[in-house]
């Protein structure tokens, strides 16, 4: 009776030491990848977001219009999305970060608008009664006031592009995506494991980071809350 391996690798098992210590270089750069793509995706997409979002709340007819759009672009299928913008950035990084930032916008637009929107009106009057320009109001008044709603919008954006950046592993660029899809077609189980794992303490430890610059941003929030 022949005796089984020694190591979990050869027994393929679910969670196993000896992937990690020997692919350590492949997850590092995986993780690097997972990390820039998300980044990037969210910072085009939050830039993109609070001029339409300011739009929206500033001409009453926009508002439509823009979350209309963000809200079909939203419900399209990762897989037809990335088909529809191939032709424009090719087989790329840029294919999978322009996918996410349009997917972001509804998410990111919503809050902001919303946030926007909660302003109080006699807040505003006070500061136009100060000479508050349209600019300074926006900068100085609003966009503050706003930032909450704003963050929480954010959080759950960011929360979602690290999860829907593993989609771009059909075109190479998916930062832990492609170890797990590598890994389903060779049923690698610690491979598949650990990158999923990995995406979630990924999504966990940017939510948390993002929670704490709200607390610190707005603390206003925590001393209405005490």
């Amino acid at each position: 009776m022949t005796a089984p391996p020694d190591d979990c690798l050869a027994r393929n098992e679910w969670i196993c030491g000896d992937y990690l210590s020997s692919r350590g270089q492949i997850l590092t750069d995986a993780v690097l990848q997972h990390l820039r793509l998300t980044f990037l995706a969210v910072l085009i997409g939050l830039v993109l977001a609070v001029p339409l979002a300011v739009a929206a709340r500033r001409w009453g007819w926009a508002a439509a219009p823009v979350l209309g759009l963000t809200t079909i672009l939203y419900t399209i299928p990762s897989l037809a999305m990335f088909s529809l913008l191939l032709p424009v950035y090719g087989l790329s990084a840029a294919l999978v970060v322009a996918g996410l930032v349009l997917y972001s916008l509804t998410l990111l637009v919503r809050n902001i608008l919303a946030g926007l929107r909660a302003v109080p009106e006699e807040t505003r009057q006070a500061a136009r009664g100060m000479g508050y320009g349209p600019v300074r109001l926006l900068c100085a008044v609003e966009l503050p006031l706003a930032l909450p709603a704003a963050m929480a919008g954010l959080r759950i954006a960011t929360v979602s592009a690290v999860s829907l950046v593993t989609i771009g592993a059909i075109v190479g660029h998916g930062g832990l995506g492609n170890l797990i899809y590598a890994g389903m077609n060779t049923y690698f189980k610690a491979q598949v494991l650990t990158a999923s794992v990995l995406c979630v303490v990924i999504a966990v430890a940017a939510d948390l980071v993002l929670l704490l610059i709200q607390r610190a941003l707005t603390p206003w929030t925590r001393k209405g809350a005490a």
